[in-house]
């Protein structure tokens, strides 16, 4: 989801702010000059190799917590059954600090009064670099192998590419993995499908001749839900082959040795002529620009949408299904093989992407008065017993115990109470900080293996069917945004008003294909005018680096 821009002028003047009041933290701009004297309880991590590990729920432990995002809002800590049982058994209470939805501005001003939160969660990038390097955050390199299951699920190759320019580690990884993972897709009403004669919906035709049909037939129906427009981003792929939604996030395009302009690539630009298409028919969501996540929900979850479109459109329809099924066992929903343009191969469309380093990261700020035990808390979360709890709820409930391969083994009621399973695991989405993909993904993959279809969880059962095989691996362009206040940052904020702009136009104002080409053609002038090349080197370079890297 893209974080509000502020104007140019406004973040120029918090930029230099923060950087003078970081400049204070030590001189020059080496690693070594910029540790600032820690204070006498909270010395980094060092001699934390000494003494007993940190046994959790000896004694309580609280922090704070900030999501460093502009639509994220952290539920209260205890209101929910795993985070009960956490605070309760291990005694760890987390309070949560909102963004309040400007992250820019919130963290710019965490930062100027020296009052960071201990723990900020968010993207890996420039924000966390440059708090970094200016002496803010705790290395956690010391708590590796006093605390093995990171070290042991991630891997050195992981935890290597997450490393600093000084060489230590400072990014706690979530939902890193080794092997395909997400659920990017499309998703369709299964009673509207089946009543309609379950035509084919392989090709971009296929799907714009069905949603047709939906509308005819059903017209209290949303033909093609696309949510707050990620649907737009992911109808994206399916006019190239190898071309993930991701490089519509990048706003650049790999062509041989380059990156290229999104607004010249050919993908992106016939898939907003569909896109504008099916608008102006009235076959799409007419309010994706501005509809919030709560009416998506209601859709999807009530069957007034015949398909949708959307980067997690399993986050919806696990819950959709449940609820249209205790309704009409014939309802429900179901997943497609991802649409394609007529004579791509079907096989090289990918809807979604994963890389290795996973989502975002959680890093332990110097305001932490016991860094190490945060870290033997986001240890724990990412080890078996704390992804079984965060994913499943507590032990007893729909999971009890470990087998002899250490998988967590499920209850009957993991399969006999598919509502409460669903709602269980919604209330734990945004406290899911340190996911440990392989570990989760393994252990569904290995229990639904053993029961027949019928009986198969909604959401694993499409995840092995069809989503994990259709995520592209995007390790390669990871960590390509440059600063937000270096000469490429402001370029690449300029050039992001410029894209978001022009897609919406694109969609929601052209009244005809040419309309469409003609408002790309002039973002391509205006985003060249702001420096567009300039930023497209930058992330080249940056991007040809990791190759480098993923080499050694």
């Amino acid at each position: 989801m893209a974080k509000q821009r502020r104007p140019r002028l406004l973040l120029l003047i918090t930029a230099l702010m923060v950087l003078s009041l970081l400049a204070g933290c030590g001189s020059g701009g080496n690693d070594s000059a910029n540790k600032p004297v820690p204070s006498p309880e909270n010395t980094s991590n060092e001699g934390s190799k000494a003494g007993d590990a940190i046994v959790l729920g000896e004694k309580p432990l609280e922090f704070s917590f900030y999501g460093n995002y502009d639509w994220y809002s952290m539920p209260v800590w205890g209101d929910d059954l795993a985070t009960k049982w956490i605070k309760d058994d291990k005694k760890v209470n987390v309070t949560g600090i909102n963004s309040g939805g400007n992250t820019k501005q919130k963290l710019n001003t965490m930062i100027v009064s020296d009052d960071l939160p201990d723990v900020i969660w968010g993207d890996r990038g420039a924000d966390i670099e440059n708090m970094r390097a200016n002496g803010l955050l705790v290395p956690l390199d010391d708590y590796l192998d006093k605390y093995p299951n990171l070290k042991k699920w991630a891997g050195e190759s992981t935890l290597n590419m997450l490393r600093s320019p000084d060489g230590k580690l400072y990014q706690f990884p979530n939902w890193y993995t080794s092997q395909p993972n997400g659920n990017a897709g499309y998703l369709v009403n299964k009673k509207i499908y089946e009543d309609l004669g379950s035509p084919s919906l392989e090709t971009t035709e296929d799907l714009y001749q069905y949603l047709k049909l939906v509308k005819e037939k059903y017209p209290n129906v949303v033909p093609l839900e696309v949510g707050q427009k990620e649907g737009i981003d992911i109808l994206a792929s399916a006019f190239a082959e190898n071309h993930p939604y991701r490089f519509n996030l990048m706003m650049a395009v790999p062509e041989g040795n380059e990156l290229k302009s999104i607004f010249t690539d050919s993908a992106f630009r016939e898939s907003l002529q569909y896109s504008n298409k099916l608008y102006r028919e009235k076959l799409m969501t007419q309010d994706a620009f501005s509809q919030t996540k709560d009416p998506v929900q209601e859709k999807v979850t009530t069957g007034r949408i015949a398909v949708f479109a959307s980067s997690s459109p399993t986050e919806f329809g696990v819950m959709g299904d449940s609820l249209l099924k205790a309704q009409d066992p014939d309802a429900g929903y179901i997943m497609i093989w991802p649409v394609h343009k007529e004579g791509l191969d079907k096989n090289k469309i990918f809807p979604g992407d994963y890389n290795q380093l996973g989502w975002n990261v959680s890093v332990i700020t110097k305001a932490a008065k016991d860094p190490e035990a945060i870290f033997a808390f986001l240890d724990w979360l990412t080890g078996p017993e704390g992804q079984s709890v965060s994913m499943w709820g507590p032990e007893g409930l729909y999971w009890n115990g470990m087998d002899q391969d250490g998988s967590t083994i499920f209850t009957d009621k993991y399969t006999s109470d598919p509502e409460g399973l669903a709602k269980v695991m919604d209330s734990t989405v945004n406290f899911q900080w340190a996911g440990n993909t392989v570990y989760v993904d393994g252990v569904k993959s290995k229990f639904e293996q053993t029961l027949p279809e019928e009986k198969r969880n909604w959401e694993t059962r499409w995840q092995l069917e069809i989503t994990w095989k259709t995520q592209y691996n995007t390790t390669e362009f990871v960590n390509l945004d440059p600063a937000g206040d270096s000469e490429e940052g402001i370029i690449s904020q300029s050039v992001f008003g410029i894209y978001e702009q022009a897609r919406s136009k694109a969609v929601l104002s052209a009244k005809n294909e040419e309309e469409v080409l003609a408002i790309l053609d002039q973002a391509e002038k205006d985003a060249q005018k702001v420096g567009y090349d300039k930023l497209l080197k930058f992330k080249t370079e940056k991007w040809q680096e990791n190759l480098k890297n993923m080499k050694q």
